[in-house]
């Protein structure tokens, strides 16, 4: 896809054990997908991992910030978490954390689960 930035070539690169992934670009950033969902968002050439109630202390107890904007004067956050330094350096460390980023994706979409069954 023309107009892709070099981190977020590096990173397709560095999931590419984690499986066929693809970005796509959103919002003044990227979506990272696995098998059409979203399990990470690149906003400002910084990774940020889906979380949800059963990943977030991880990403939490690690000081890895949560994705926030701005809205109307008060501070929005996603259910995505800063990746952590290793996971941008070591592919293995990277497939571990996308495995999670994605479980919580899926966990978070039950409606697509139940027509794949």
């Amino acid at each position: 896809m023309a107009g892709k930035n070099e981190f977020v070539e590096y990173l397709l690169d560095l999931l590419a054990d984690f499986g066929p992934v693809e970005a796509k670009a959103m919002f003044g950033g990227y979506g990272i997908y696995k098998q059409n969902r979203m399990f990470a968002i690149v906003i400002d050439d910084t990774l940020y991992l889906k979380t949800d109630e059963k990943t977030n202390a991880g990403f939490e107890a690690r000081g890895l910030k949560p994705f926030t904007y701005q809205r109307k004067n008060r501070g929005i956050s996603l259910s995505y978490h800063q990746a952590p330094e290793e996971a941008l350096e070591d592919s293995r460390a990277m497939r571990t954390w996308a495995e999670k980023a994605y479980a919580a994706a899926l966990r978070a979409s039950p409606q697509k689960r139940k027509r794949m069954s």
